[in-house]
């Protein structure tokens, strides 16, 4: 079937529903619905069988839905109605939610019934849980709609009365810092994590505040900082406190958007001198509470785990776990899983802290050093096997990142981005010599030059995946945790270990590594240093959310299934981690 996306945003789960629809075999194009466009006409030039809208924050125009079928996905369970229906359901702390399909009409989220699939909710923020636990929903539910859509024996079902809520502002959100207990606070952040934040006031300056992890140990004045903690800050409540990892100034008029950007940065020279209670980077942090890095031991398997704020690794974030990384492999393990429990892996470098540098030309250099650094840290890695699991999505260098292991496990929800070119880079992270030989030469330049999301399903099957684990958000951790305590007791393992490092000699007796890395920076410096790169304009479009102009042009183009791994590529196998049994290594591992 020929199937239309219409989408305010190419989102998460927008580019979810069009990697796992195309896998199904369907033709899928995308166009946002963008203000003073005709989406009439755009509708009519496609000519789809279907229209899908997986994340839409204005109304179908009426002649589209009475010309065409279209569905569109709520993020709320039967009944539910209105703009904020996530922010409402961890606002008032349900623990169990739902996606619904619904016909298009005239009143917003009332048409009949395509598909409802229930999800629970866990205690984590908005973002991760619409990425997560929501997203799974909402694809189960897209692909049932589908699939009845194209039976064409199906009736939707009217809708019974619903509940329409009203979209949740700044009022309701607001912070009582004397009155609002540790659990009320966090759950007020959690709500509007990603988008709008919580507006606040520190230091007479009103900002929006991003995200929330409860502290039990430090206590303080209500509203006072207390501490900091890799770049975010300790705020008291009246019963212990949090931890804020960003902040965003509120927009002054006349002033552009204001730039997301971790707490300790955002507050500058306003932030008085407080103490760091940074943990050591190999500390289980289970036990010292939040930390963005951490590590943990179970008998010959290491477990470096880390989660930055939306994916992005900044200068000191990549400098931060190089070191955390040294220091685990200074362990005596024999496997190394790297990677956070669930939600975003990493996205490569953090264009919000650049765009905010004195010299953004600087720091963007100063960011891609840092993270080749680590990258090469881990493609020179001989004397254990290193796994990279990726319970979230990943993109750009953060999928880069995951090839340099040994072995890439992603959670069956994750989608991989492995391209740079949207944001005007030529890309480094050793992707030169990463991807080609994972893929095969052919395949890479695809996956570069169309730059379009791939399912974790069809990672695995061109070889940007060794193992795909079926599995719940919340699961991830411990299904990685059982599959590395098999892969290290494989008998196989060891040689695999012992041949790393004559495989590493002939590379470097063919084409040194650091060739890779100084052709792949050479274009990266020129990109950096010309004030006129399309590289400039779009990160500062990109970090300040400003709306585009029209749909990418790679957007509309209608693209069909994924063609299996190109000749010359690795091959995946196909299975799922939680089916796979024999983790010997592959012949041609």
């Amino acid at each position: 079937m020929h199937i239309l996306l219409v989408a305010s945003a190419f989102n998460s789960l927008t580019q979810r529903v069009h990697a796992e629809l195309r896998d199904r075999g369907h033709t899928i194009a995308v166009e946002l619905a963008l203000p003073g466009h005709q989406l009439a006409e755009t509708v009519r030039r496609h000519a789809p069988g279907l229209v899908v809208a997986p994340m839409l924050t204005t109304a179908i125009p009426r002649e589209v839905w009475t010309a065409w079928p279209c569905l569109v996905v709520h993020p709320g369970p039967l009944g539910d109605r209105g703009p904020s229906a996530l922010d409402w359901a961890i606002q008032e702390g349900a623990e169990d939610w739902g996606v619904t399909v619904l016909q298009a009409e005239e009143e917003m989220d009332a048409g009949a019934v395509w598909a409802s699939v229930r999800c629970p909710v866990p205690p984590v923020g908005k973002s991760d849980l619409y990425r997560g636990e929501v997203a799974d929903a909402a694809l189960a539910a897209v692909v049932l709609a589908v699939e009845r859509f194209g039976s064409g024996s199906f009736t939707p079902q009217p809708q019974r009365a619903g509940r329409a809520r009203p979209y949740l502002d700044q009022s309701v959100r607001r912070i009582d810092w004397s009155a609002d207990s540790t659990r009320t606070v966090v759950r007020k952040l959690r709500a509007a994590d990603s988008r709008p934040g919580v507006l606040d006031v520190l230091y007479g300056e009103e900002w929006y505040l991003h995200g929330g992890h409860p502290e039990h140990h430090l206590y303080g004045a209500p509203g006072a900082l207390l501490a900091t903690r890799a770049g975010a800050v300790c705020r008291a409540t009246a019963d212990g406190a949090v931890w804020i990892p960003e902040l965003r100034r509120r927009r002054l008029p006349g002033r552009p958007p204001a730039v997301k950007l971790p707490a300790v940065t955002a507050l500058g020279d306003l932030l008085p001198d407080l103490p760091e209670f940074a943990p050591a980077p190999t500390t289980d942090a289970s036990r010292c509470g939040w930390t963005d890095i951490g590590y943990r031991e179970d008998g010959d398997i290491g477990f470096l785990e880390f989660a930055f704020p939306g994916g992005a690794m900044s200068t000191a974030q990549c400098r931060r776990l190089l070191a955390a990384y040294r220091e685990a492999c200074a362990r005596p393990t024999g496997v190394l899983v790297l990677g956070g429990r669930r939600d975003f892996f990493s996205n490569g470098i953090h264009l919000g802290v650049i765009e905010a540098a004195a010299d953004p030309a600087a720091e963007s250099w100063a960011n891609i050093n840092a993270i080749d650094d680590l990258v090469e840290a881990v493609l020179t890695t001989t004397d254990r096997l290193v796994v990279c699991a990726l319970g979230g999505n990943a993109a750009a260098g953060g999928v880069m990142l995951a090839l340099a292991a040994d072995e890439v496990w992603c959670r069956s929800g994750t989608v991989l981005n492995p391209h740079y070119r949207l944001m005007g880079l030529y890309g480094s992270e050793y992707w030169t010599y990463s991807l080609p030989r994972r893929v095969g030469a052919a395949a890479a330049e695809r996956l570069m030059r169309e730059a379009l999301p791939v399912s974790a399903a069809g990672a695995l099957r061109m070889g940007l995946a060794d193992r795909v684990v079926e599995c719940a958000p919340g699961d991830f951790a411990g299904q990685v945790a059982r599959l590395a305590a098999r892969l290290a007791a494989v008998p196989g393992t060891s040689s695999r270990i012992a041949d790393k490092k004559a495989e590493l000699d002939r590379q470097e007796a063919v084409e040194p590594l650091s060739v890779f890395r100084d052709r792949e920076l050479a274009r990266m410096r020129r990109t950096f240093d010309d004030p006129d790169a399309p590289y400039h304009a779009l990160r500062r479009a990109f970090v300040r959310k400003q709306r585009p102009a029209g749909t990418p042009p790679h957007l509309p183009r209608a693209a069909g299934p994924r063609a299996a791994a190109e000749p010359g590529g690795r091959s995946a196998p196909r299975v799922t981690g939680t089916d796979q049994t024999d983790l010997s290594p592959r012949p041609d591992a």
